[in-house]
């Protein structure tokens, strides 16, 4: 399958102000994140790969069709939810759907059907007939996500999708992307919540000053921790936790059946499986711990500013 999309040297300019800076970089297909501060040039990336607005130089594809000669093809394969609202006032979620559907140039019969699939995927369906203006954040959210789904594209371009959602309606929203993803849909989530992107991406670009910082596997972005390991284990572990203490293993946190524990120095794991022999305690996992997505985003924009 061709990139999701691809930029060679991508430039864009406002004036004195560089907004995207000689961009390179290729992104397969699947869900990836797309992080960075405001000002990191994200929501132009999008604009410029959606056709909206012209590069300064340098090209770009989406879908293997080039930027610059193929709009109208771009966007009937790709979809868009924008971080602002895009509903029109007075349109049922139906109506909203369905006419977006038929911007994309299905008629109004294969739109409308489409437009009833599409709100019962995302959970619409009693909703359907009530003007737009009507619908809480969350369900404006969902029908945003509706109407880029109406023309069944390959790529979804999602910008803030969670924005102002609460956590019952992020997660909602979460495995609808996840499920979009099993399904063969290759989305691009631009998000500065990172714990959203850590949950469905499997790969990120984090981005900067309109260049791309650190870019690849979220696991392999995650640095181990030589020193921190989670314990599972049989019991309540009270006599357990109570040795380690004793070797200066420090408990992190505890639960019923597992704990998170630092050793007191590298290659000191031993004192984990001697605390669990001399009280008895059977072991089930041991997990050695990497730092978060956040940490490695904070390491990224630090050594930008150390540049």
């Amino acid at each position: 399958m061709p990139a999701m999309f691809t930029c060679e040297k991508l430039s864009k300019r406002y004036g004195v102000i560089t907004a995207l800076n000689s961009l390179s970089l290729s992104v397969e297909a699947g869900i990836v994140g797309l992080l960075g501060p405001n000002g990191a040039g994200k929501s132009t990336l999008i604009s410029i790969l959606l056709g909206q607005t012209p590069a300064t130089s340098g090209r770009a594809s989406v879908c293997g069709l080039d930027v610059a000669r193929r709009q109208r093809m771009i966007r009937q394969r790709v979809g868009f939810v924008p971080e602002n609202d895009c509903l029109i006032p007075g349109m049922t979620g139906t109506g909203y759907v369905c006419y977006v559907g038929k911007l994309a140039g299905m008629s109004h019969s294969d739109a409308m059907q489409r437009t009833h699939e599409v709100l019962d995927y995302v959970e619409l369906d009693e909703a359907r007939y009530r003007p737009a203006e009507q619908y809480s954040t969350g369900m404006k959210q969902r029908l945003k996500l509706a109407q880029a789904l109406v023309h069944d594209p390959d790529v979804l371009f999602l910008d803030e999708p969670t924005n102002g959602m609460d956590p019952q309606g992020r997660r909602s929203m979460l495995s609808l992307i996840a499920d979009l993803g099993r399904a063969g849909i290759s989305v691009l989530l631009s998000s500065h919540l990172l714990p959203d992107v850590e949950r469905v991406c499997q790969r990120v670009i984090i981005m900067g000053g309109g260049e791309v910082l650190s870019s690849g596997d979220i696991e392999g972005m995650r640095r181990p921790r030589p020193t921190r390991y989670t314990v599972d284990f049989e019991g309540d572990g009270a006599e357990f936790c109570r040795r380690l203490s004793e070797q200066q293993v420090k408990i992190r946190t505890r639960g019923n059946g597992t704990t998170a524990v630092e050793l007191p120095d590298i290659g000191e794991e031993g004192a984990i499986l001697r605390a669990a022999r001399e009280t008895n305690t059977r072991l089930r996992g041991l997990h050695p711990e990497r730092s978060s997505l956040e940490e490695a985003f904070m390491a990224a924009i630090e050594r930008q500013q150390n540049r």
